[in-house]
């Protein structure tokens, strides 16, 4: 989560928006960029997927090896 809190932030800042103007531009609630920025983990894929697409990205499935992997389900 850090990776994706980390990227909004800065890329909002590129854009000289406050969260709450970002929030608006993007069309979600302040609170949810809030908790992207601060790394909460209980996000809804949607909404994060939402704010994602003002930069052209979205969070999607990434096939992993075993051997890369950092831990097993």
């Amino acid at each position: 989560m850090r990776a994706l809190s980390e990227f909004v932030k800065t890329r909002r800042k590129q854009l000289h928006l406050t969260q709450a103007a970002f929030a608006e531009k993007a069309g979600v609630a302040l609170t949810v960029i809030r908790k992207i920025e601060q790394g909460k983990e209980n996000l809804s894929l949607k909404k994060v997927n939402h704010v994602l697409l003002m930069f052209g990205h979205e969070l999607g499935l990434i096939n992993i090896t075993h051997a890369t992997r950092n831990h097993t389900v």
